[in-house]
């Protein structure tokens, strides 16, 4: 994926298919409400939800758009492309559907298909045990995102910095091995100690396993990309990329999926709306690196991160009381707009100075 190749591609031609998902989401919402409503007004609310639900995805998700378009440029062409389809396929229907029927699955013991009959036919229930659960998977997504965030800006390679006097502490002491496992440990200690006494060891478990999920990914992506380079001669991420960036996405998904609940307790609402919000995170994404935007705006990155570190820890201070969704969302919006804004008057600079 090529500049030259796309350099002439229109910014609303990237969103072509999130158009057409949007049609076929609306088109299924429509029929969900007039089904379960009988009723013009109960199918408009429907209808409202899932737009809530589409854009609220959008505004959790945007900077899991530029960190997943910032790991495609290092990926080749055939595992973008795989990324771009089988991926999306995976955020949709895995994590947006499959995702929460797991969850019901595991807390209540259930077989699948009789989660799926609770959905439709009981989502009050359902419901409630989405939200016993979100303890758990707080933990452990807050602690993947912490690491993601942290092994960004602990890194000893990275010359490019936004928050200057901060990311150059970062860097500087980059060199100790472990240490953003050591902060993270921490973060998880501190807050399992502010749990309640039954809760507290569930909170540090699903913490750790958070830990071990991202060193295992790291461990396993190296392996498989290496092997991959042996065969192919290929010194670009494949598979190994395409694992972490799905165990990325999984992070993402669940503060939206959680929250999703809190609007609406139908899964197949849920499902319609959050997945029309992934498309357009995903056609952001082949924008972001066809366009090049990263690299003509080098704050941006650094915001999406930063955007990324805010959200671990509001997913572990939701353990103890209610942040809304719109916080977290325009919080991480707010953030990589900052440095969007930083990054212009950056280039106007170098401009003027040329």
């Amino acid at each position: 994926m090529t500049g030259a190749t796309h350099g002439h591609k229109s910014t609303l031609g990237y969103f072509r298919w999130a158009f057409l998902f949007t049609a076929v989401g609306i088109g299924l919402g429509g029929w969900l409400g007039w089904a379960m409503t009988g009723t013009l007004e109960g199918t408009l609310s429907v209808l409202f939800i899932v737009a809530v639900l589409s854009v609220l995805e959008i505004s959790l998700s945007f900077d899991n758009a530029i960190v997943n378009a910032n790991k495609l440029k290092t990926m080749t062409p055939v595992w973008q492309r795989r990324f771009l389809t089988w991926g999306i396929l995976i955020a949709v229907f895995g994590m947006r559907i499959l995702f929460p029927v797991l969850i019901v699955v595991i807390a209540a013991r259930i077989g699948p298909i009789d989660a799926l009959v609770l959905a439709a036919s009981d989502p009050g229930r359902y419901s409630e045990i989405m939200h016993d659960a979100h303890l758990p998977i707080a933990a452990f997504g807050g602690t993947f995102l912490m690491m993601v965030a942290l092994s960004f800006f602990f890194d000893h390679e990275k010359e490019v910095h936004w928050i200057r006097r901060l990311e150059a502490w970062a860097v500087r002491y980059a060199s100790i091995r472990g240490i953003e496992v050591a902060v993270v440990l921490v973060f998880l200690i501190l807050f399992s100690r502010l749990q309640d006494d039954g809760q507290a060891a569930t909170f540090l478990r699903a913490g750790v396993w958070g830990l071990l999920t991202f060193l295992l990914v790291e461990v396993l992506g190296g392996v498989l990309d290496r092997k991959q380079q042996v065969v192919t001669g290929a010194a670009q991420g494949g598979l190994g990329a395409f694992l972490y960036l799905e165990v990325l996405d999984a992070s993402f998904s669940f503060d939206g999926v959680i929250g999703a609940f809190a609007l609406s307790q139908n899964l197949f609402v849920i499902a319609i709306g959050l997945g029309i919000g992934a498309m357009y995170v995903r056609s952001m994404t082949i924008m972001l690196v066809e366009k090049g935007t990263l690299t003509q705006y080098q704050f941006l990155e650094h915001g999406a991160f930063y955007a990324i570190l805010v959200l671990s820890v509001i997913m572990y201070a939701q353990t103890l009381v209610h942040v809304p969704e719109v916080i977290t969302g325009l919080g991480g919006a707010l953030l990589i707009g900052i440095a969007l804004w930083s990054s212009v008057r950056l280039n106007r600079r170098m401009a003027a100075a040329e």
